[in-house]
């Protein structure tokens, strides 16, 4: 159920910056008169609720233990809680569509996909899937384009992971032992796996130019993983995906800027200082203008502590910094109704303590989702 209620006394963030008002909260909706109880969070900030753009953190509740343990929807009401926990009230769970098999095959995706169809109006956090399409997958394409249909999955990445020049020569990849048990194959029929799907690489093209076409009529919001120059970026908007997640250029990057393309980097990069990978980094491309959103990737604290992180290296100020993990990927999204406190939209909104910059209340909808310490008395 939606709270009535009237924030005052805090700071909050709102399209202009920082201000000391009220924020009414009304019907799952900020406006702009005061409603219900007034609560006092002086000493606090209010700002808009994270919209993560692209995080498989779930992945670990779901498989906590590879083999041995898989907790479906137990594991998604954990996702749940973690998510607000880290005061991401839009959460975009990132879920291959691959040969690599486990976690990232077919059957574990649509473990996922139904899992949080089940848990789609049971919990605050609105969570959402975006499908990881391998492009050389061909035999499992139309199934993977039947699971979208029927599970309205909105967005849609592509990628491309088979290491093509090993495979050219004939030779096997690193650590492809361990790959191949993670995917329940022995190592003979893994290799010869990439080996045949390396192979049907003059067929992709033409197949992804029609997947694509067809995702576009139907709306879906479609991106590349990965863009490496300036025409891999071009190839994939061509075929109508507009999002470039985490380039590994700075090449790439600014190709997709230049072309009003959206850029997704992972904000671990930007906690850690530097792509885990050897890519570029991500920190660099934000000082240079090309991000339009930061992702938990892998992990979700991430976001809000790479938003500060900007701050505190002076590359950016609070606003600004924070519309990289709000606003900025709604846009991505296209979802117009969140990102901001303003009127009208979703009150999606995390309370936090200025000095350490702590997460304490996340209320997403209007419902609270996650509350702790002294706030929760203020509430009570």
């Amino acid at each position: 159920m939606s709270i009535e209620v009237t924030l005052t006394g805090a700071r909050v963030l709102r399209p202009t910056g920082w201000d000391d008002g009220f924020l009414g909260i009304s019907g799952g909706r900020v406006v702009d008169e005061t409603s219900g109880r007034l609560i006092d969070l002086s000493g606090y900030d209010v700002l808009p609720g994270i919209v993560d753009a692209h995080g498989d953190g779930f992945e670990r509740h779901m498989a906590p233990r590879r083999g041995a343990l898989r907790e479906r929807d137990a594991g998604m009401v954990a996702v749940s809680a973690e998510l607000a926990a880290n005061g991401i009230t839009t959460a975009i769970l990132a879920q291959f569509w691959s040969w690599e098999g486990g976690l990232r095959g077919p059957d574990f995706a649509r473990e996922v996909l139904e899992s949080v169809r089940i848990m789609k109006d049971g919990v605050p956090i609105d969570m959402r899937l975006q499908l990881r399409l391998e492009t050389h997958f061909l035999d499992e394409l139309e199934a993977a384009e039947a699971a979208i249909d029927a599970h309205g999955v909105g967005y849609v990445v592509f990628n491309d992971h088979l290491p093509h020049d090993r495979l050219a020569q004939g030779r096997k990849p690193p650590r492809m032992t361990g790959q191949a048990l993670k995917s329940r194959r022995s190592p003979e029929d893994y290799f010869k796996l990439l080996l045949d799907l390396h192979a049907r690489g003059d067929e992709v093209g033409a197949v992804m130019d029609d997947l694509t076409k067809r995702l576009a009529a139907k709306g879906v919001t479609m991106g590349s993983h990965d863009d490496h120059t300036a025409q891999d970026r071009s190839v994939w908007r061509a075929r109508g995906a507009l999002v470039s997640e985490f380039p590994e250029t700075l090449e790439a990057a600014q190709a997709a800027r230049d072309a009003g393309d959206f850029i997704v980097l992972g904000a671990p990069n930007v906690v850690r200082g530097a792509s885990h990978t050897g890519n570029a980094s991500a920190l660099e491309l934000i000082a240079a203008g090309l991000c339009d959103a930061l992702a938990s990737d892998y992990h979700y604290p991430s976001p809000a502590r790479a938003a500060w992180r900007c701050v505190e290296l002076g590359l950016l100020d609070d606003a600004a910094a924070w519309r990289l993990v709000s606003d900025g990927p709604a846009r991505v999204l296209g979802l117009q109704d969140r990102g901001q406190l303003q009127a009208g939209k979703r009150a999606d909104l995390v309370v936090m303590e200025p000095e350490t910059r702590r997460i304490v209340a996340t209320i997403a909808q209007g419902q609270v989702a996650w509350m702790t310490g002294a706030v929760a008395e203020r509430f009570i």
